[in-house]
Protein backbone atom coordinates (compact mmCIF):
# COMPACT_ATOMS: atom_id res chain seq x y z
CA UNK A 1 0.00 0.00 0.00
CA UNK A 2 2.70 2.53 0.59
CA UNK A 3 4.49 1.45 -2.88
CA UNK A 4 0.82 2.66 -4.73
CA UNK A 5 0.68 5.66 -2.41
CA UNK A 6 4.12 6.46 -3.12
CA UNK A 7 3.23 5.90 -6.67
CA UNK A 8 0.18 8.12 -6.74
CA UNK A 9 1.83 10.92 -5.13
CA UNK A 10 5.01 10.94 -7.89
CA UNK A 11 1.86 11.20 -10.85
CA UNK A 12 0.18 14.18 -8.74
CA UNK A 13 3.41 16.07 -8.45
CA UNK A 14 4.14 15.47 -12.21
CA UNK A 15 0.92 15.90 -13.84
CA UNK A 16 0.65 19.42 -11.87
CA UNK A 17 3.52 20.89 -13.58
CA UNK A 18 0.76 21.90 -16.34
CA UNK A 19 -2.33 23.37 -15.01
CA UNK A 20 -5.74 21.62 -15.67
CA UNK A 21 -8.95 22.54 -16.01
CA UNK A 22 -12.25 20.62 -14.98
CA UNK A 23 -15.62 20.56 -13.09
CA UNK A 24 -16.95 17.70 -10.78
CA UNK A 25 -14.85 14.67 -12.24
CA UNK A 26 -16.30 12.42 -10.27
CA UNK A 27 -19.95 11.96 -8.84
CA UNK A 28 -18.73 11.12 -5.34
CA UNK A 29 -16.71 13.55 -4.97
CA UNK A 30 -18.16 16.79 -4.03
CA UNK A 31 -17.07 20.09 -4.81
CA UNK A 32 -15.94 20.59 -1.39
CA UNK A 33 -14.31 17.70 -0.53
CA UNK A 34 -11.08 18.03 0.10
CA UNK A 35 -8.75 16.02 -2.69
CA UNK A 36 -11.43 17.54 -5.08
CA UNK A 37 -9.14 20.29 -6.88
CA UNK A 38 -6.32 17.58 -7.05
CA UNK A 39 -9.17 14.82 -9.23
CA UNK A 40 -10.00 17.73 -11.12
CA UNK A 41 -6.52 18.28 -11.70
CA UNK A 42 -5.75 14.61 -12.74
CA UNK A 43 -8.96 14.36 -14.44
CA UNK A 44 -9.04 16.92 -16.67
CA UNK A 45 -5.36 15.52 -18.29
CA UNK A 46 -6.87 11.71 -18.74
CA UNK A 47 -4.51 10.51 -16.15
CA UNK A 48 -7.36 9.02 -13.71
CA UNK A 49 -10.83 8.26 -15.42
CA UNK A 50 -12.95 6.85 -12.53
CA UNK A 51 -15.33 4.24 -12.95
CA UNK A 52 -17.55 3.43 -15.90
CA UNK A 53 -20.78 4.52 -13.07
CA UNK A 54 -18.76 8.47 -13.32
CA UNK A 55 -17.51 7.28 -9.73
CA UNK A 56 -14.00 8.17 -8.36
CA UNK A 57 -14.55 5.49 -4.89
CA UNK A 58 -11.72 6.83 -3.15
CA UNK A 59 -12.35 4.79 0.00
CA UNK A 60 -11.94 1.90 -2.35
CA UNK A 61 -8.27 -0.06 -2.42
CA UNK A 62 -6.77 0.22 -6.00
CA UNK A 63 -5.54 -3.27 -7.67
CA UNK A 64 -2.50 -3.51 -9.43
CA UNK A 65 -4.12 -3.58 -12.53
CA UNK A 66 -5.87 -0.04 -12.46
CA UNK A 67 -2.33 1.59 -11.00
CA UNK A 68 -0.34 -0.04 -14.19
CA UNK A 69 -3.56 1.63 -16.06
CA UNK A 70 -2.46 5.20 -14.30
CA UNK A 71 0.87 4.67 -14.90
CA UNK A 72 0.60 4.11 -18.71
CA UNK A 73 -1.53 7.40 -19.24
CA UNK A 74 0.91 9.32 -16.72
CA UNK A 75 3.19 8.75 -19.87
CA UNK A 76 1.55 8.91 -22.32
CA UNK A 77 -0.18 12.64 -21.03
CA UNK A 78 2.72 14.17 -19.15
CA UNK A 79 4.39 16.52 -21.65
CA UNK A 80 7.39 17.70 -19.81
CA UNK A 81 9.34 16.22 -16.73
CA UNK A 82 12.86 16.83 -15.13
CA UNK A 83 15.37 14.04 -14.17
CA UNK A 84 14.47 13.09 -11.34
CA UNK A 85 10.73 12.86 -12.04
CA UNK A 86 11.58 11.11 -15.31
CA UNK A 87 13.55 8.41 -13.34
CA UNK A 88 10.65 7.71 -10.56
CA UNK A 89 8.19 7.15 -13.15
CA UNK A 90 10.60 4.41 -15.28
CA UNK A 91 10.80 3.02 -11.95
CA UNK A 92 6.95 2.49 -11.72
CA UNK A 93 7.09 1.40 -15.05
CA UNK A 94 9.54 -1.42 -14.06
CA UNK A 95 7.28 -2.33 -11.10
CA UNK A 96 4.46 -2.76 -13.09
CA UNK A 97 5.96 -4.52 -16.22
CA UNK A 98 3.30 -7.59 -16.09
CA UNK A 99 0.27 -5.78 -15.57
CA UNK A 100 1.16 -3.12 -18.27
CA UNK A 101 1.90 -6.51 -20.44
CA UNK A 102 -1.23 -7.90 -19.47
CA UNK A 103 -3.04 -4.44 -20.60
CA UNK A 104 -1.23 -4.84 -24.03
CA UNK A 105 0.92 -1.65 -23.52
CA UNK A 106 4.55 -1.92 -24.31
CA UNK A 107 6.79 -1.25 -21.98
CA UNK A 108 9.63 -0.53 -24.99
CA UNK A 109 7.27 1.99 -26.26
CA UNK A 110 7.00 3.86 -23.00
CA UNK A 111 10.60 4.30 -22.90
CA UNK A 112 10.77 5.84 -25.81
CA UNK A 113 8.41 8.22 -24.74
CA UNK A 114 9.94 8.93 -20.78
CA UNK A 115 12.95 9.74 -23.21
CA UNK A 116 11.11 12.62 -24.62
CA UNK A 117 9.09 14.21 -21.50
CA UNK A 118 12.07 16.57 -21.15
CA UNK A 119 11.22 18.05 -24.64
CA UNK A 120 7.94 19.51 -23.86
CA UNK A 121 5.82 21.99 -26.34
CA UNK A 122 6.84 25.24 -24.64
CA UNK A 123 4.45 25.03 -22.07
CA UNK A 124 1.75 24.11 -24.37
CA UNK A 125 -0.28 20.73 -23.79
CA UNK A 126 -2.15 19.24 -26.52
CA UNK A 127 -4.92 16.36 -26.27
CA UNK A 128 -7.49 15.34 -27.98
CA UNK A 129 -10.17 12.50 -28.60
CA UNK A 130 -11.68 10.59 -31.90
CA UNK A 131 -15.04 8.76 -32.26
CA UNK A 132 -15.68 7.03 -35.28
CA UNK A 133 -18.56 5.26 -35.78
CA UNK A 134 -20.26 2.33 -38.17
CA UNK A 135 -23.68 2.59 -38.17
CA UNK A 136 -26.12 -0.01 -39.58
CA UNK A 137 -30.27 0.40 -39.24
CA UNK A 138 -32.92 -1.10 -39.90
CA UNK A 139 -35.71 1.08 -39.81
CA UNK A 140 -39.92 0.59 -40.74
CA UNK A 141 -39.93 4.30 -38.98
CA UNK A 142 -41.33 7.29 -40.83
CA UNK A 143 -38.05 9.20 -40.37
CA UNK A 144 -34.60 6.97 -40.35
CA UNK A 145 -32.53 7.77 -36.99
CA UNK A 146 -29.93 9.54 -39.31
CA UNK A 147 -30.55 13.80 -39.96
CA UNK A 148 -30.39 12.49 -44.06
CA UNK A 149 -32.23 9.47 -43.87
CA UNK A 150 -29.64 6.58 -45.17
CA UNK A 151 -29.70 3.45 -43.49
CA UNK A 152 -26.45 2.89 -43.66
CA UNK A 153 -23.78 5.75 -42.17
CA UNK A 154 -19.61 5.46 -41.61
CA UNK A 155 -18.77 8.63 -39.77
CA UNK A 156 -16.66 10.78 -37.49
CA UNK A 157 -18.89 11.14 -34.92
CA UNK A 158 -16.68 13.27 -32.72
CA UNK A 159 -13.10 14.63 -32.90
CA UNK A 160 -12.40 17.07 -29.91
CA UNK A 161 -8.94 18.91 -29.31
CA UNK A 162 -7.79 20.27 -25.89
CA UNK A 163 -5.28 22.94 -25.92
CA UNK A 164 -4.06 24.47 -22.54
CA UNK A 165 -0.65 26.35 -21.46
CA UNK A 166 0.18 27.88 -17.84
CA UNK A 167 0.37 31.66 -17.62
CA UNK A 168 1.33 32.26 -14.55
CA UNK A 169 0.74 30.58 -10.94
CA UNK A 170 -2.82 31.16 -10.86
CA UNK A 171 -3.82 32.21 -14.71
CA UNK A 172 -4.55 29.22 -17.44
CA UNK A 173 -5.74 29.20 -20.94
CA UNK A 174 -7.52 26.71 -22.34
CA UNK A 175 -9.35 25.90 -25.83
CA UNK A 176 -11.76 23.32 -27.41
CA UNK A 177 -11.93 22.43 -30.94
CA UNK A 178 -14.93 20.21 -32.50
CA UNK A 179 -15.64 18.58 -35.75
CA UNK A 180 -17.82 15.74 -36.59
CA UNK A 181 -21.07 14.63 -38.82
CA UNK A 182 -21.11 14.30 -42.87
CA UNK A 183 -20.82 17.57 -44.82
CA UNK A 184 -22.90 18.19 -47.71
CA UNK A 185 -19.73 18.30 -50.38
CA UNK A 186 -19.16 14.30 -49.68
CA UNK A 187 -20.68 11.77 -47.27
CA UNK A 188 -16.80 11.27 -45.90
CA UNK A 189 -16.19 15.05 -45.42
CA UNK A 190 -16.82 16.51 -41.44
CA UNK A 191 -18.71 19.18 -41.20
CA UNK A 192 -19.35 21.71 -37.67
CA UNK A 193 -16.02 22.37 -37.20
CA UNK A 194 -15.81 25.43 -34.49
CA UNK A 195 -13.87 26.19 -31.41
CA UNK A 196 -16.63 25.43 -28.89
CA UNK A 197 -14.67 26.43 -25.80
CA UNK A 198 -12.00 29.92 -25.24
CA UNK A 199 -11.45 30.60 -22.39
CA UNK A 200 -9.03 32.19 -19.41
CA UNK A 201 -8.94 31.11 -15.84
CA UNK A 202 -7.55 33.59 -13.36
CA UNK A 203 -8.24 34.64 -9.63
CA UNK A 204 -9.01 38.19 -8.71
CA UNK A 205 -9.93 40.20 -5.37
CA UNK A 206 -10.61 38.31 -2.78
CA UNK A 207 -9.47 34.97 -4.28
CA UNK A 208 -11.97 34.87 -6.32
CA UNK A 209 -11.64 32.44 -9.40
CA UNK A 210 -12.22 34.03 -12.61
CA UNK A 211 -13.28 33.02 -16.17
CA UNK A 212 -13.10 35.65 -18.86
CA UNK A 213 -14.35 33.65 -22.46
CA UNK A 214 -16.34 31.10 -24.48
CA UNK A 215 -17.50 28.00 -21.71
CA UNK A 216 -20.14 25.95 -21.01
CA UNK A 217 -22.86 26.36 -18.22
CA UNK A 218 -24.48 23.13 -16.63
CA UNK A 219 -25.20 22.81 -12.83
CA UNK A 220 -26.72 19.44 -13.57
CA UNK A 221 -23.44 18.34 -14.55
CA UNK A 222 -21.47 20.48 -12.30
CA UNK A 223 -23.48 17.94 -9.61
CA UNK A 224 -23.48 14.39 -11.43
CA UNK A 225 -27.41 14.68 -11.68
CA UNK A 226 -27.64 13.44 -15.06
CA UNK A 227 -25.70 10.17 -16.68
CA UNK A 228 -25.25 9.18 -20.92
CA UNK A 229 -27.10 12.76 -22.40
CA UNK A 230 -28.00 16.10 -21.07
CA UNK A 231 -29.50 18.00 -18.19
CA UNK A 232 -33.24 18.46 -18.19
CA UNK A 233 -32.24 22.73 -18.46
CA UNK A 234 -28.93 24.66 -19.21
CA UNK A 235 -28.08 27.60 -21.38
CA UNK A 236 -25.21 25.77 -23.03
CA UNK A 237 -22.36 27.54 -23.89
CA UNK A 238 -21.76 31.65 -23.69
CA UNK A 239 -19.86 34.02 -24.11
CA UNK A 240 -18.95 36.06 -21.26
CA UNK A 241 -17.43 35.82 -17.31
CA UNK A 242 -18.18 33.59 -14.92
CA UNK A 243 -17.25 34.11 -10.96
CA UNK A 244 -16.90 30.96 -8.23
CA UNK A 245 -15.86 31.07 -4.77
CA UNK A 246 -15.81 28.73 -2.10
CA UNK A 247 -15.86 29.02 1.66
CA UNK A 248 -15.84 25.88 3.07
CA UNK A 249 -18.62 23.66 2.23
CA UNK A 250 -20.11 26.77 0.60
CA UNK A 251 -19.65 27.13 -2.78
CA UNK A 252 -21.01 30.13 -5.23
CA UNK A 253 -20.97 30.34 -9.45
CA UNK A 254 -22.27 33.45 -11.29
CA UNK A 255 -21.89 33.92 -14.62
CA UNK A 256 -22.76 37.02 -16.83
CA UNK A 257 -22.96 36.12 -21.07
CA UNK A 258 -24.31 36.34 -23.96
CA UNK A 259 -24.64 33.83 -27.44
CA UNK A 260 -25.94 31.04 -25.66
CA UNK A 261 -26.76 27.76 -28.23
CA UNK A 262 -30.61 27.84 -25.74
CA UNK A 263 -30.97 31.50 -28.08
CA UNK A 264 -31.00 32.85 -31.40
CA UNK A 265 -29.36 35.65 -33.08
CA UNK A 266 -27.31 36.31 -29.73
CA UNK A 267 -30.82 38.65 -28.76
CA UNK A 268 -30.43 37.48 -25.13
CA UNK A 269 -28.79 38.72 -21.94
CA UNK A 270 -28.40 34.83 -19.75
CA UNK A 271 -27.21 35.23 -16.40
CA UNK A 272 -27.02 32.44 -13.83
CA UNK A 273 -26.28 31.93 -10.23
CA UNK A 274 -25.70 28.47 -8.18
CA UNK A 275 -25.39 27.98 -4.55
CA UNK A 276 -24.69 24.60 -3.19
CA UNK A 277 -23.25 23.12 0.27
CA UNK A 278 -21.85 20.23 1.20
CA UNK A 279 -23.70 19.60 4.52
CA UNK A 280 -21.19 16.43 4.85
CA UNK A 281 -19.28 14.06 3.14
CA UNK A 282 -22.83 11.99 2.41
CA UNK A 283 -25.22 15.02 1.97
CA UNK A 284 -25.15 18.15 -1.27
CA UNK A 285 -27.75 20.18 -1.34
CA UNK A 286 -28.33 23.32 -3.78
CA UNK A 287 -30.20 25.61 -5.76
CA UNK A 288 -29.72 27.24 -9.35
CA UNK A 289 -30.60 29.82 -11.08
CA UNK A 290 -30.99 31.11 -15.59
CA UNK A 291 -32.12 34.00 -16.65
CA UNK A 292 -32.68 34.68 -20.57
CA UNK A 293 -33.31 38.12 -20.72
CA UNK A 294 -34.57 39.18 -24.44
CA UNK A 295 -33.06 42.56 -25.79
CA UNK A 296 -36.44 43.50 -27.34
CA UNK A 297 -35.28 44.11 -30.45
CA UNK A 298 -37.23 41.98 -32.66
CA UNK A 299 -40.80 40.76 -31.84
CA UNK A 300 -39.68 36.60 -31.91
CA UNK A 301 -38.66 35.95 -28.40
CA UNK A 302 -39.31 36.46 -24.53
CA UNK A 303 -37.62 36.23 -21.37
CA UNK A 304 -37.22 32.86 -19.69
CA UNK A 305 -36.48 32.49 -15.83
CA UNK A 306 -36.00 28.90 -14.27
CA UNK A 307 -35.05 28.39 -10.76
CA UNK A 308 -33.98 24.74 -9.64
CA UNK A 309 -33.17 22.84 -6.49
CA UNK A 310 -30.99 19.85 -6.27
CA UNK A 311 -29.86 17.52 -3.48
CA UNK A 312 -27.94 14.30 -3.12
CA UNK A 313 -27.03 12.06 -0.56
CA UNK A 314 -24.93 8.90 0.02
CA UNK A 315 -27.18 6.72 1.67
CA UNK A 316 -23.79 4.23 1.58
CA UNK A 317 -20.56 4.53 -0.35
CA UNK A 318 -22.07 2.51 -2.78
CA UNK A 319 -25.68 3.31 -2.98
CA UNK A 320 -26.73 7.50 -3.60
CA UNK A 321 -30.19 9.40 -4.12
CA UNK A 322 -30.29 12.50 -6.25
CA UNK A 323 -33.24 14.91 -7.43
CA UNK A 324 -33.67 17.78 -9.03
CA UNK A 325 -37.06 20.55 -9.15
CA UNK A 326 -37.55 23.11 -11.66
CA UNK A 327 -40.14 25.94 -11.74
CA UNK A 328 -40.13 27.96 -15.36
CA UNK A 329 -41.67 31.38 -15.76
CA UNK A 330 -41.94 32.25 -19.22
CA UNK A 331 -43.37 36.16 -20.56
CA UNK A 332 -45.43 33.92 -22.82
CA UNK A 333 -47.14 31.29 -20.49
CA UNK A 334 -48.40 30.23 -17.20
CA UNK A 335 -45.40 28.48 -15.17
CA UNK A 336 -44.59 25.37 -15.73
CA UNK A 337 -42.36 22.43 -13.82
CA UNK A 338 -40.29 19.33 -13.85
CA UNK A 339 -38.56 17.19 -11.63
CA UNK A 340 -36.60 13.82 -11.64
CA UNK A 341 -35.36 12.01 -9.12
CA UNK A 342 -32.53 9.29 -9.05
CA UNK A 343 -30.83 6.25 -7.54
CA UNK A 344 -27.40 5.44 -8.48
CA UNK A 345 -25.88 1.95 -7.28
CA UNK A 346 -21.96 0.91 -7.67
CA UNK A 347 -20.36 -1.91 -8.94
CA UNK A 348 -18.93 -2.68 -5.38
CA UNK A 349 -21.91 -3.20 -4.04
CA UNK A 350 -23.93 -5.79 -6.61
CA UNK A 351 -20.28 -7.24 -7.57
CA UNK A 352 -21.83 -7.83 -10.95
CA UNK A 353 -23.40 -4.30 -12.38
CA UNK A 354 -23.87 -0.68 -11.33
CA UNK A 355 -27.29 0.58 -11.63
CA UNK A 356 -28.85 3.95 -12.60
CA UNK A 357 -32.62 4.14 -12.28
CA UNK A 358 -34.36 7.79 -13.01
CA UNK A 359 -37.71 9.04 -13.09
CA UNK A 360 -38.50 12.24 -14.35
CA UNK A 361 -41.42 13.95 -15.16
CA UNK A 362 -42.02 17.75 -16.77
CA UNK A 363 -44.65 19.68 -18.34
CA UNK A 364 -45.02 20.02 -21.87
CA UNK A 365 -45.05 23.93 -21.94
CA UNK A 366 -41.31 23.50 -19.94
CA UNK A 367 -38.38 24.50 -22.28
CA UNK A 368 -36.10 21.13 -21.77
CA UNK A 369 -33.89 19.06 -23.88
CA UNK A 370 -36.40 16.18 -25.76
CA UNK A 371 -33.46 14.01 -26.02
CA UNK A 372 -31.49 13.64 -23.02
CA UNK A 373 -32.01 9.51 -22.76
CA UNK A 374 -30.47 9.98 -26.66
CA UNK A 375 -28.28 6.96 -28.01
CA UNK A 376 -26.95 7.84 -31.13
CA UNK A 377 -29.19 9.59 -33.14
CA UNK A 378 -32.43 7.90 -31.41
CA UNK A 379 -34.11 9.30 -28.85
CA UNK A 380 -38.17 8.10 -27.01
CA UNK A 381 -38.60 12.06 -26.69
CA UNK A 382 -39.17 12.22 -30.91
CA UNK A 383 -42.69 13.09 -30.13
CA UNK A 384 -42.72 15.29 -26.94
CA UNK A 385 -45.94 17.47 -27.67
CA UNK A 386 -44.18 20.88 -26.56
CA UNK A 387 -46.38 22.94 -25.88
CA UNK A 388 -49.55 21.47 -25.09
CA UNK A 389 -50.99 21.93 -21.45
CA UNK A 390 -49.84 18.10 -20.67
CA UNK A 391 -47.06 16.12 -18.95
CA UNK A 392 -44.66 13.40 -20.03
CA UNK A 393 -43.06 11.12 -17.93
CA UNK A 394 -40.12 9.30 -18.37
CA UNK A 395 -38.54 5.94 -16.78
CA UNK A 396 -34.48 5.79 -17.92
CA UNK A 397 -32.75 2.39 -16.52
CA UNK A 398 -28.87 1.78 -17.23
CA UNK A 399 -26.70 -1.34 -15.95
CA UNK A 400 -22.96 -1.01 -16.61
CA UNK A 401 -20.74 -4.02 -15.81
CA UNK A 402 -16.73 -3.84 -15.82
CA UNK A 403 -15.91 -7.67 -16.04
CA UNK A 404 -12.08 -6.78 -15.98
CA UNK A 405 -9.50 -4.02 -17.33
CA UNK A 406 -10.53 -4.44 -20.86
CA UNK A 407 -14.05 -5.58 -21.28
CA UNK A 408 -17.27 -4.01 -20.56
CA UNK A 409 -20.88 -4.39 -21.28
CA UNK A 410 -24.18 -2.39 -20.73
CA UNK A 411 -27.89 -2.78 -21.12
CA UNK A 412 -30.41 0.34 -21.49
CA UNK A 413 -33.66 0.95 -21.55
CA UNK A 414 -36.24 3.80 -21.81
CA UNK A 415 -39.69 4.87 -21.75
CA UNK A 416 -41.88 7.83 -22.68
CA UNK A 417 -45.45 8.64 -21.58
CA UNK A 418 -46.29 11.94 -23.54
CA UNK A 419 -49.77 12.14 -21.46
CA UNK A 420 -51.41 13.33 -24.84
CA UNK A 421 -54.19 12.13 -27.06
CA UNK A 422 -53.11 11.08 -30.32
CA UNK A 423 -49.15 10.71 -28.95
CA UNK A 424 -48.66 7.00 -27.99
CA UNK A 425 -45.61 5.94 -26.09
CA UNK A 426 -42.34 5.45 -26.80
CA UNK A 427 -39.99 2.99 -25.85
CA UNK A 428 -36.34 2.52 -26.25
CA UNK A 429 -33.73 -0.35 -25.31
CA UNK A 430 -29.90 -1.33 -26.02
CA UNK A 431 -26.62 -3.67 -25.23
CA UNK A 432 -23.47 -3.02 -26.25
CA UNK A 433 -19.85 -4.72 -25.19
CA UNK A 434 -16.77 -2.37 -24.71
CA UNK A 435 -13.08 -3.81 -25.25
CA UNK A 436 -10.28 -1.48 -24.08
CA UNK A 437 -7.37 -2.91 -26.58
CA UNK A 438 -4.73 -0.22 -25.19
CA UNK A 439 -4.88 2.66 -22.83
CA UNK A 440 -5.76 4.35 -25.62
CA UNK A 441 -7.93 2.70 -28.18
CA UNK A 442 -11.51 1.78 -27.14
CA UNK A 443 -13.94 -0.84 -29.00
CA UNK A 444 -17.51 -0.84 -28.28
CA UNK A 445 -20.04 -2.74 -30.63
CA UNK A 446 -23.64 -1.83 -29.56
CA UNK A 447 -27.24 -2.39 -30.64
CA UNK A 448 -30.49 0.04 -29.92
CA UNK A 449 -33.60 -0.18 -30.50
CA UNK A 450 -36.75 2.52 -30.28
CA UNK A 451 -40.48 1.66 -30.91
CA UNK A 452 -42.06 5.24 -31.33
CA UNK A 453 -45.58 3.78 -31.45
CA UNK A 454 -48.37 4.76 -33.55
CA UNK A 455 -49.17 8.53 -32.62
CA UNK A 456 -51.94 9.99 -34.51
CA UNK A 457 -50.65 13.64 -34.52
CA UNK A 458 -49.67 15.24 -37.76
CA UNK A 459 -45.87 14.87 -38.25
CA UNK A 460 -45.11 12.02 -35.37
CA UNK A 461 -42.61 9.66 -35.74
CA UNK A 462 -44.29 5.77 -35.99
CA UNK A 463 -42.94 2.66 -36.15
CA UNK A 464 -39.27 1.00 -35.02
CA UNK A 465 -36.21 1.87 -35.80
CA UNK A 466 -32.87 0.26 -34.97
CA UNK A 467 -29.31 0.53 -35.09
CA UNK A 468 -26.26 -1.77 -34.65
CA UNK A 469 -23.28 0.24 -34.36
CA UNK A 470 -19.62 -0.25 -33.57
CA UNK A 471 -17.73 2.53 -32.47
CA UNK A 472 -14.04 3.30 -32.52
CA UNK A 473 -12.44 5.65 -29.72
CA UNK A 474 -9.10 6.91 -29.48
CA UNK A 475 -7.54 8.75 -26.54
CA UNK A 476 -4.69 10.87 -27.47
Amino acid sequence: MKKLLAAIAVIALIAFAVPAFASNPFVDVPAGHWAYDSLAHLASRGIISGYPDGSFKGVQPMTRYEMASLVSRTVSHVTQANEKDAELIKKLVLEFKNELDALGVKVDGMDKRLASLEDGLGGWRLRGVFFFDAKFSDSDAENYFQSNGQPNQFTKNRFRLFMTKAIDENTSFYAQYRAGGSGSAGMGDTSGAFWSHLYVDTKIFGDIDFRVGRFAVDFEDDYGLYTDNAAIFDIGRVDGFRFKKSVSALNLTGVVGRNSAAAENGEYMHYALDLSVNLSEKFLLGASGYWMDHDGKSAAGSDLSTYGVYAAYDVTPSVGLKGMYYRQDADSDDDSSAWKAILNVKQDLLKFTSLWVEYSQEDNTFASAADRYQFGDEYVGRNKPVGSDTSSKYIFVKAQQQWNPQFSTFVRYAHADFGTEGYDDASEWGVGVGYQYTSAIFFELAYNQVDHGDSKAAGAATGTESMIRFRTSVSF
